[in-house]
This record gives structure tokens, sequence and C-alpha cells, in this order.
């Protein structure tokens, strides 16, 4: 019996619509990106995007375990010395909470270019309203 490797012509992309509150921000981030990777398909071959698209709908209404709140920093660096930027997650959450789960799910993609094609099927947006309609996504339950 032969291996089967998916082709890009034989795969069938769906839309998935995932409600983000009350959901802790790791737990989701893995169950999204297993779905954008397409782990959860029976074709899945490692070397193709065989994922589907996923909508996060409330992002702001994410939750945070524990005290990571006040503990956990989003870090970044501008090339330059001292270019060391440091925002405690609470502020983080606060202003852009669809760039925290942005980063965690692409955090958990390959990082390579397959990995940033892959990051591109992630959208989300701060309230209950997103503007794919036209896709007839499909509401997935994460059970956390």
């Amino acid at each position: 019996m032969k291996t089967y490797m998916a082709k890009a012509s034989d795969i069938k992309r769906k839309w998935y619509v995932v409600d983000a509150e009350g959901k802790p921000l790791g737990r989701l981030a893995s169950e999204v990106a297993k779905i954008i990777r397409g782990k959860h398909k029976p074709q899945f071959t490692p070397h193709v995007d065989v994922g589907d698209f996923v909508i996060v709908l409330n992002a702001d209404k994410v939750v945070l375990t524990g005290k990571k709140l006040d503990q956990k920093y989003y870090r970044h660096h501008s090339g330059y010395p001292g270019g060391l930027k440091e925002v405690k997650y609470r502020k983080f959450l606060h202003d852009k909470p669809e760039r925290a789960i942005e980063k965690a799910v692409k955090g958990m993609l390959p990082k390579n270019s397959l990995g940033r094609a892959m990051g591109k099927k992630l959208k989300v947006y701060r309230g209950s309203e997103h503007k794919h309609q036209a896709q007839m996504p499909e509401k997935l339950e994460i059970s956390i």
C-alpha cells in the first residue's frame, strides 16, 4: 500500500467560526492552530497546506489563567541597542486583543514559508461581527 500525499488540487477548504469568549488563550490557540494546519483531516500531509480558514470572534473576551495578566510580558526588540520593548499582557490584551491571539496561533505554526501562508488563513475580530458571511462559515465548538 502506498502512502497518500495530498495535492493542492485535491484540497477542499472550509471556513469555521470560533467564539473566544471565556476561553483560555493558549488552549484556544492550540485548537485553532490544529485546524489551520489541517491536522484534523485524514489527508493531512506535513509539507502541503491542507488546513481550513478560521474566524475568531470576541477576541477581547479571551482570558488568561492564574497571575499571567500581571506577570507575563509581550516583548519585542527593535534591533537597536537598548531597543527591547515590554508590555504587560493586561495592557496588551486591552489594547490589541486581535494581535495577542494572532501571535499565540502563529507561534504554533511552522517557522517557514508554509507556516507564513497558513497564518494568512486566520481572521481575528474584537467583537461578534465579521465580514466573511459570503463564505458561509460553520460554527465550531471548542470544548476547553
